[in-house]
């Protein structure tokens, strides 16, 4: 179980956590979360850009406690003495999609079990989120489709 503050099994913290400790009542650190959909993402540090898959949420994720509500997209305070709030006291899995994103390495990769409510005041929510387009397309990230570029047939 994570302690309080703490996002990693790991003892790793994030940028927000570190803000937090130096500005505790200047900041407010919101999560963004999602179920399913595609992400812009490399495979690797310094990779180039890709558009990935996002498999669907590990039963037992935040993200899949959000999926069961049936919401395409809402937002949620945790810093709150509400239902919600203390729902998401409980240590559950939640999935980190960054810069990287490593879908055959997925549950290694990108999950940690968290209490959502200390890592975050509030999170977005988005049920099926899609891919960022870069200004310029890049073979990778294009992933066989044909460019916009490519002549057409005379």
């Amino acid at each position: 179980q994570p302690e309080p503050g703490q996002s990693r099994t790991h003892g790793e913290v994030t940028v927000g956590q570190l803000v937090r400790e130096a500005y505790p009542d200047a900041c407010r650190l919101i999560g963004f979360t999602t179920f399913e959909g595609s992400v812009t993402a490399a495979s690797q540090w310094g990779g180039p850009a890709e558009r990935k898959e996002v498999r669907p949420a590990l039963p037992g994720s935040v993200e899949e406690l959000f999926h069961e509500l049936g919401e395409p997209s809402f937002l949620v305070r945790t810093d709150e003495g509400n239902a919600a709030a203390r729902t998401l006291r409980a240590a559950r899995l939640q999935r980190a999609i960054g810069v990287i994103y490593r879908p055959e390495t997925e549950r290694q990769s990108h999950y940690f079990h968290t209490r959502i409510s200390d890592q975050f005041d509030a999170v977005i929510h988005i049920d099926t989120t899609r891919a960022v387009e870069p200004l310029e397309r890049t073979s990778l990230w294009v992933e066989g489709e044909t460019p916009e570029t490519y002549p057409s047939a005379f």
